[in-house]
């Protein structure tokens, strides 16, 4: 976690989003929180690492392979501005907001109280923002009765699940900074007897075993690990039910795609923006056994 006293950054330009990607791997292993945002359509991107620890610059030209800079940023009150940065969003039926916002929430919409903090989801972002967005569609014409959010961040895709079905939500984050941010905002948002938190490392933890199968995944996380745990998702949902998949630039939609193909799970849904996709997919059903 990054106090509120002086911190030090770490920036590096990267050709392209490929490039971007590892250098974001890079940084991520030594700073505790990073970003990465393109400076122009089609062209260069900038990764940034925020540690308030001086890093090891040994480390990370021997982790990035490229030009990068190490400057320590003076004390500032990083709460403050980021919270004032974050003006409320309305994201389909949700009103995404800070506690610094001294309106109300909008007749009609659904609340979600979430500050900038460390973890990662305040709605801001293209990944988070086409969570909620196919979440609000999905809530439209179907009811879940077992969900899990992979991944949680903030929690706030498991609090507009709860919210929006009123549905008990497993919320689970490999980051324990994350798992305490989000039973937080959990408190704040009122469904705290609702969603729990818990530490783990995917769907083979015991937490999320003990709950299986789910009905309903949302996982806004990163392409590789996506991929890499198509096998668990599918064992973990129900036949018949929704993942909800975010966290990938537009190249890397189809192996993602190729992988959850193979176990079964078929593309309902592909939303773009800004450069950032979100899926919907489904386990298909089993069918039964046709008489002979």
């Amino acid at each position: 976690m990054i106090r509120d006293g002086g911190v030090w950054r770490v920036s590096a330009e990267a050709a392209d989003a490929k490039a971007a990607e590892r250098a974001a791997e890079a940084v991520a292993a030594l700073c505790a929180a990073v970003s990465a945002f393109e400076t122009a359509p089609g062209g260069a991107w900038l990764v940034e690492g925020f540690s308030d620890a001086a890093p090891d610059r040994t480390a990370l030209a021997a982790a990035l392979g490229i030009a990068f800079r190490v400057e320590r940023l003076p004390p500032r009150d990083w709460v403050r501005e980021n919270q004032e940065s974050f003006p409320p969003r309305r994201i389909g039926r949700y009103f995404v907001y800070g506690s610094h916002h001294r309106g109300g929430v909008p007749a009609g919409a659904i609340g979600l109280l979430i500050d900038a903090a460390t973890a990662f989801g305040t709605g801001e972002h293209a990944t988070t923002s086409g969570c909620l967005r196919v979440i609000d569609a999905l809530a439209r014409r179907r009811r879940f009765r077992r969900i899990l959010d992979m991944g949680t961040g903030t929690g706030i895709l498991a609090i507009a699940a709860a919210k929006s079905w009123a549905r008990p939500v497993l919320a689970v984050d490999i980051d324990h900074g994350s798992v305490r941010v989000a039973r937080t905002n959990f408190r704040r948002n009122g469904v705290a007897g609702r969603v729990s938190a818990e530490w783990s490392r995917g769907y083979r933890s015991r937490r999320v075993s003990a709950r299986r199968p789910y009905d309903l995944v949302l996982a806004n996380i990163l392409a590789r690990p996506l991929a890499a745990m198509a096998h668990d998702l599918r064992a973990a949902l129900l036949p018949g039910g929704v993942a909800v998949l975010s966290g990938l630039i537009e190249w890397q939609v189809p192996f993602v795609l190729a992988a959850h193909r193979l176990q079964g799970l078929c593309l309902v849904r592909r939303l773009v923006i800004d450069g950032w996709t979100t899926l919907e997919l489904r386990r298909r059903p089993i069918l039964p056994l046709q008489e002979e």
